[in-house]
């Protein structure tokens, strides 16, 4: 009988826990955020010009960060997931824009193997806080 009560309050707690754990943001989430602290999200667009992206980072499991001055730009491609750090990304892209639903081949660094695929979504921008109004779009 006390078996049977100890393994029911164990198995009630670790339920309780459980979606605890669920709601805690990832890796990537939790360092998006920290690339992002101290700016506003601004109106996505489609496509973002050769001239909007001087440097590329990737968070892992998540996004795709664009440097374009003070702006960073963030999309959250399909299949985001399969993104690394560890990865080159070569943009298959038609013109001089990188647009949604463009597709993004992640290769090995070390040895260019190709890896995933991955299609962007629009491009968020995210400007620092009470920043510069006069600022080119």
């Amino acid at each position: 009988m006390m078996r049977r009560l100890f393994i029911s309050l164990a198995a009630s707690t670790g339920a309780l826990g459980a979606p605890a754990l669920a709601d805690e943001p990832s890796r990537g989430e939790r360092q998006l955020a920290e690339i992002l602290e101290g700016r506003v999200a601004g109106e996505p667009v489609r496509c973002l010009h050769e001239s909007q992206r001087h440097a590329v980072q990737i968070v892992d499991r998540t996004a795709i960060v664009f440097r374009d001055g003070d702006t960073l730009w963030v999309n959250r491609p399909g299949g985001a997931r399969m993104l690394s750090s560890g990865d080159l990304p070569v943009f298959h892209q038609y013109g001089t824009r990188i647009c949604r639903l463009d597709r993004v081949e992640l290769r090995d660094r070390l040895g260019g193997v190709p890896g995933p695929v991955v299609i962007l979504d629009e491009f968020v921008p995210y400007a620092r806080a009470g920043g510069d109004d006069n600022e080119e779009e």
